[in-house]
């Protein structure tokens, strides 16, 4: 089988850098010309109506990665909770995770997290921190607001182990060019609540006004296939519209992904 040949900037640090500053460049340029309205306002007060809340749990021991980037993560969640706790997104208004909570550096406090980089698990500052924009999606999707820009990682690189959502439900971001948007169509004004307890991280999306209509998410058609010595990993995410005051009435059921993707392990029906 032929070789696969490198991108410019997979043979050298200096080409992946002045290509990940490349496009860090566009995307800066795209939020001030883009002629989107972005978020920029907080509240404490509470909107008075829930539309979905949902929790992870902080510390996992995710196959031989080295336990202090789960402690780490935790630090760098912190940030990111003080930066998108409390923001409201108006009617016409468009989320930006990446804008909002910026740019993760050592200065800012941001300490080394795990990462997924060219599909493999490493270190960096401020890894972790998808785990929150995979906790937003989760709340997003049972939600009116519209999913802009949305990017989740081609590889399944742990088995599951106490897994809740669905594989591939989440949303990675890696500043800035690989943000996570929503955007809101809708007459009614959305809030995000952030918050950690000891053992985790806590979520909700709130509203000025209580919806009549709720949303389950659920999976389907999941499988792992072998193709030789590699593996791989299938299968859609579905959601339903449900009226909540008809006697739960079907009102919508949609295909919202179907996803594939390698899997770095041996799944257990293979062993």
């Amino acid at each position: 089988m032929p070789k696969t040949k490198k991108l410019l900037s997979q043979r050298h640090p200096f080409f992946y850098f002045l290509s990940v500053w490349e496009k860090r460049i566009r995307r800066m340029v795209s939020w001030q010309m883009d002629g989107k309205k972005y978020t920029s306002t907080y509240q404490e007060t509470l909107l008075p109506f829930r539309v979905k809340k949902h929790q992870s749990k902080l510390i996992k021991k995710l196959g031989a990665t080295d336990m202090i980037l789960q402690y780490n993560k935790v630090d760098n969640l912190k940030i990111v909770v003080q930066s998108l706790n409390g923001i409201i997104i108006r009617p016409g208004e468009t989320f930006s995770f990446c804008k909002t909570v910026g740019r993760p550096t050592k200065r800012r406090g941001f300490k080394l997290g795990m990462e997924l980089s060219q599909g493999k698990a490493t270190s960096g500052i401020g890894g972790g921190i998808c785990q929150s924009s995979n906790l937003l999606h989760w709340l997003a999707l049972h939600s009116p607001l519209v999913i802009a820009e949305r990017h989740h990682h081609s590889i399944d690189p742990f088995p599951d182990d106490g897994r809740v959502l669905p594989w591939a439900s989440g949303a990675t971001i890696f500043y800035n060019y690989l943000d996570f948007q929503l955007y809101n169509p809708t007459s009614w004004t959305f809030q995000i609540r952030l918050w950690l307890t000891d053992k985790l991280l806590e979520g909700e999306i709130r509203v000025n006004e209580e919806l009549d209509f709720a949303y389950h998410v659920y999976e389907q058609n999941h499988h792992f296939i072998k193709k030789q010595k590699d593996y791989f990993r299938s299968n859609e995410i579905w959601r339903k519209k449900i009226a909540k005051f008809r006697s739960g009435a079907l009102l919508d059921n949609e295909l919202l992904y179907k996803n594939y993707g390698r899997v770095m392990y041996i799944p257990k029906q293979y062993q």
